[in-house]
């Protein structure tokens, strides 16, 4: 069923070229087995050599590969998390800060040749050769086809693989398999860059790192899991576990079909397809504490890529929100996380999420949290005057600092490649963004003049832009436009009501402007604008007056009793004083408005 998770060898095989690619592999650029008995055991540890005469392990790292292997087979969880989180991160500052560690060849024999062993640990030996070393094509290749074992044996399976991992290690597995796809496609698209025969190995195996594999990848999990329905399930109070199946039961295959739905987020907006993206988690409620709130790294992954789809879509108080919630969240927890191994890319995310908030602070205006306010303040100042003085050089700036590494699914050309194209995508939305803040570069002059007045000419306000009436109305309409947008408020992302976003909104009545400050208008209106259900009242409040049973005609100026108008309300009763109808309940609905 899963035919398509074929190794590069197993390709090259099927093609009937394996000997030829082979040949073309370069000498050089073959996994490089560092020779451990170059390293010298550290605190006086012996080494032990009896996995090879060629390499010499350090006691050390010896004894922590079997600790490590005998607490995965018992599932130790609380241990395994110890080890992936602490220990191995230890051992590599202390013995792999600039070197690899031992291939899977060379400690196989410690392990007996458990292979679900070695295909993990391989997991981990390729994600420190991203982190720390120069990535070749043959790791790049080798990776992928562990990645294939891995994913095979999850997913070809009649029955849940008895395996349990900690969930930081899951999403570590999701997160690395996308950043991978993400290289592999930037380091194809420099063509320009790579030798002869690198090239040539690269048109030969097209469907290693393919876009179509990665996609089925991230589904095949989704689907395995039924987590979607689960998700459906918990938003309506029912129990997941009756929708969950078999797989979806289990807390890996759970937890990787959820983090799968996260992975495709942000695939999808690498890929510019901001829509799509926002479809994918329709059941992850994003607003509430979830299952995402396990891991910080997946939190922070969430709405980041969110507010960004939000941004691109132009729903900018959506994507202020989503990354004002998220910074503040950082700025809480940061201490928190200082020893983490993904303290650096937080820290990272964080920049970004500044530099994306001003963008669209300044588009969108609005409160948020002083400190979150405060520190991008700090951050941006320097831009956001650029800003203020029209520069739009400066939302290129903040754009491109803040902005994902764009993606093209589609291979460069071999015989002709072009040396700009693995810019071509970040061109390609850099252009669709710039292109809708020139649409909007009046749109702050105009907001700052229209919250200073209540009723204004166009000629007046035209001569102060120094345009021409008739050409300003069409500024006036392009603000109505720009400001009315989508606003979430439950539900799936993608859902929203459309309303004015800015906190000034004006018509046009002939050639007069009349303006209203949005929010004082919003705040009286849900004073006066709300659901009003009467039942006929016998008496009506003692603490007023003693009258007969309130007539019908008079249950709509109940409001006047508590709203400190009761003399009203007296005089109103009292010019009433003929029989009254049998009490009866009345439920109407009372909508007023300023208007």
């Amino acid at each position: 069923f899963f035919f398509f998770f074929l190794s590069a060898r197993a390709l090259a095989m099927y093609s009937g070229f394996e000997e030829t690619v082979q040949d073309q592999v370069d000498a050089e650029a073959l996994p490089s087995m560092h020779k451990y008995s170059e390293l010298k055991s550290a605190d006086g540890d012996e080494a032990d050599s009896d996995v090879g005469s060629t390499y010499v392990l350090p006691k050390a790292v010896k004894d922590f590969i079997i600790h490590f292997r005998r607490n995965l087979l018992a599932q130790n969880n609380f241990e395994i998390e110890s080890i992936y989180e602490s220990h191995f991160r230890r051992l590599t500052e202390q013995y792999f800060k600039d070197e690899p560690w031992p291939s899977a060849e060379v400690i196989a024999g410690l392990v007996e040749e458990d292979q679900l062993f070695l295909t993990l640990y391989r997991e981990l030996y390729f994600r420190h050769v991203y982190a720390k070393l120069k990535v070749t094509l043959d790791h790049r290749f080798e990776s992928y086809e562990n990645y294939c074992d891995l994913f095979n044996y999850i997913l070809d399976s009649k029955q849940p693989v008895a395996l349990e991992l900690p969930n930081r290690w899951l999403w570590d597995i999701i997160d690395e398999f996308i950043y991978q796809y993400q290289n592999f496609t930037q380091y194809r698209a420099r063509l320009h860059d790579r030798t002869e025969e690198e090239r040539e190995l690269l048109k030969e195996n097209p469907q290693v790192w393919n876009v179509h594999i990665v996609l089925n990848v991230l589904h095949s999990l989704i689907d395995k899991s039924n987590i979607n329905e689960q998700l459906q399930a918990m938003a309506e109070g029912t129990d997941a576990n009756e929708v969950a199946g078999s797989f979806g039961s289990r807390a890996l295959y759970k937890m990787l079909g959820y983090f799968s739905l996260v992975g495709l987020l942000r695939l999808h907006v690498l890929l510019g397809d901001y829509h799509q993206a926002l479809q994918v988690i329709e059941h992850v409620e994003i607003n509430k504490k979830g299952i995402y709130s396990r891991v910080p790294a997946c939190q922070i992954t969430i709405y980041y890529y969110v507010g960004f789809s939000y941004m691109m879509l132009r729903r900018y108080q959506d994507a202020v929100r989503s990354f004002a919630n998220i910074l503040y969240y950082i700025l809480k927890t940061q201490n928190f996380h200082q020893s983490s191994a993904g303290y650096d890319s937080m820290m990272k995310k964080r920049d970004q999420l500044f530099s994306l908030l001003a963008i669209v602070m300044s588009l969108c205006p609005q409160r948020i949290d002083e400190q979150v306010q405060k520190m991008m303040t700090e951050r941006c100042l320097e831009r956001l005057q650029r800003i203020q003085r029209g520069d739009e050089s400066a939302y290129q700036e903040l754009f491109s600092h803040g902005c994902p590494k764009f993606l093209s699914p589609s291979p460069p050309s071999y015989e002709a490649p072009d040396p700009d194209f693995s810019m071509a995508p970040y061109q390609l939305q850099l252009k669709i963004f710039m292109e809708e803040i020139k649409q909007q570069s009046l749109l702050p002059t105009i907001r700052s003049y229209l919250k200073l007045y209540s009723t204004m000419p166009i000629s007046k306000l035209a001569s102060f832009l120094e345009l021409d009436p008739e050409k300003f109305r069409i500024h006036l309409l392009n603000y109505k436009h720009k400001t009315n947008q989508l606003v979430w408020s439950s539900g799936p992302a993608l859902t929203g009501t459309r309303m004015p976003s800015g906190d000034v909104d004006f018509y046009i009545d002939k050639d007069m402007i009349h303006i209203a400050d949005v929010k004082v208008r919003a705040e009286e209106r849900r004073e006066l604008s709300l659901p009003v259900f009467f039942f006929f009242l016998q008496p009506p409040p003692p603490l007023l007056f003693d009258v007969d049973p309130v007539p019908v005609e008079l249950c709509l100026f109940l409001p006047l009793a508590t709203s400190g108008c009761p003399l009203l309300w007296r005089i109103l009763c009292a010019s009433n004083q003929q029989n009254a109808p049998q009490p009866r309940q009345v439920k109407c609905s009372l909508s007023l408005s300023l208007s």
